[in-house]
């Protein structure tokens, strides 16, 4: 059997012919959408807002309205036993078409339950972490699939090799991101987990930090008998270790640069591997592609098809991806959106580009996160030569009294600093002298970079 006829038989195991998407728009969400589009299910959803990911969806066929009006979907999605409904947690309780379904007694589930039902029969790579998630979930799809592996691989932002949020080459394997938001990594049976990190965050969700840790503790205990844990050295949780330039299970050594790319060697328990190459810049990221070989060594791949494979990962949209970069000018986009995230975009620019001004335009993401570390914000932010900090973008919530971007500027001790509406954030951007421009942000910010780099361009 070929491997589109394994996953059209997989994905008829859930049972239903159609599958509606309440937020279809969302990276996860997408991801799940392209899969059962390529199980030959019929697919049709709802969004707030058209985008880049609903045109490619809807240019794969996929039916999607951008009003909550029951009498837009399609007919045969109001088929009760035909029709199986995903949402995803960010969906308010006071929907129309969620309420429809909910009180028709359709198949209603969270996008992480469907995930949790795909996993449960394959071999599953689970990517836990509170940061580095998307982009090592990445890079270990990537390296399996080089490596020929009968995998999918569900990831939570667009691979600049695949131009997708899927990677479909056979159901044995899978690898997905397992997301402490809302608990929803609970739903998942791993064989192998990593968890890459765990500062507090989600703190709308979790309260405290201890409940985070918990909950991440819940989560080992999710994996198979006979699975294997993996943990960043230095976290409170038992696995098998791994770290940079220390004494971990697999550690990266020898570390250099040469023409702005990683070359390194992996110390596991049992031998060292010689001159990896990997092309994204930073500590981080260089962490987590650590982490994604580490996987793969165990599960048994050999390491010249890894060294190979990890030379030609080209990384993941909105992680440190270059807009321009060219003698004068170097325009770098990145999803950063806490203060450790921001910190670590800092060192990987200050470790590319240490003789150079760099401009960080930062929009902060969800009114209880700036909130809960608006100190820390401020000090991440204040390392940049040059601050513009664009409103709080609000996602799922409802603002909070006295919380704002001005509060969050008014902590930030660099001097040049200015609050700026986005739409006059290209004229600000113009008045800098630095070199090095980076955007940074989960909110709608990544909506932006087109124009911003357009007006540099024609500046330039």
């Amino acid at each position: 059997m070929d491997n589109s006829e394994q996953v059209l038989s997989f994905g008829k195991d859930l049972g239903k012919a159609n599958v509606y998407f309440i937020g279809i728009g969302g990276i996860g969400m997408s991801a799940l959408a392209r899969y059962f589009v390529a199980n030959g299910n019929q697919v049709a959803g709802y969004d707030k807002t058209p985008s880049d990911i609903t045109r490619a969806l809807e240019d794969l066929g996929v039916a999607i309205h951008f009003e909550d009006d029951f009498d837009l979907i399609p007919e045969q999605f109001k088929n009760r036993s035909e029709t199986l409904v995903v949402y995803t947690p960010a969906i308010p309780n006071s929907h129309s078409e969620l309420n429809f379904f909910k009180s028709n007694d359709f198949e209603v589930k969270k996008r992480s339950e469907v995930l949790g039902e795909i996993t449960k029969k394959t071999f599953c790579f689970a990517v836990a972490g509170t940061h580095g998630k998307t982009t090592t979930t990445s890079i270990l799809g990537h390296l399996l699939n080089e490596c020929n592996v009968n995998m999918t691989a569900f990831l939570g932002g667009i691979s600049e090799n695949y131009n997708s949020n899927l990677i479909l080459n056979g159901t044995e394997v899978t690898v997905v991101e397992a997301d402490e938001f809302d608990r929803s990594f609970l739903t998942l049976s791993p064989d192998y987990a990593c968890i890459t990190s765990m500062d507090a965050d989600h703190l709308d969700i979790y309260g405290d930090a201890s409940e985070l840790t918990k909950s991440f503790k819940d989560f080992t205990k999710k994996i198979k008998p006979k699975g294997k844990l993996f943990v960043k050295k230095g976290l409170p949780i038992s696995g098998i270790t791994y770290g940079i330039e220390d004494n971990s299970d697999y550690t990266a050594q020898n570390i250099r640069i040469e023409d702005g790319s990683y070359v390194f060697d992996v110390k596991t328990p049992k031998t060292i591997f010689k001159d990896f190459k990997f092309n994204l810049p930073g500590r981080h990221n260089l962490s987590n592609a650590l982490i994604a070989l580490a996987m793969s060594v165990e599960y048994g791949i050999p390491q010249p098809q890894l060294a190979k494979a990890l030379a030609t990962y080209m990384g993941v949209k909105r992680r440190f991806t270059y807009q321009i970069k060219t003698e004068n000018l170097v325009f770098i986009d990145d999803y950063a959106h806490h203060p450790q995230e921001i910190n670590a975009v800092h060192q990987a620019i200050r470790e590319m580009y240490p003789d150079d001004k760099v401009l960080a335009i930062f929009q902060p993401h969800l009114f209880s996160r700036t909130k809960d570390f608006a100190d820390e914000f401020a000090m991440a932010l204040g390392q940049f030569d040059e601050v513009l900090l664009l409103d709080i973008y609000p996602a799922r919530e409802l603002p909070i009294s006295g919380v704002s971007s001005g509060w969050l500027l008014d902590k930030i001790s660099n001097p040049r600093k200015k609050l700026v509406a986005k739409d006059s954030l290209v004229e600000a951007i113009k008045e800098t002298s630095a070199r090095i421009i980076l955007t940074i942000g989960a909110g709608d910010i990544g909506e932006e970079v087109k124009t911003i780099k357009k007006a540099l361009e024609v500046a330039s």
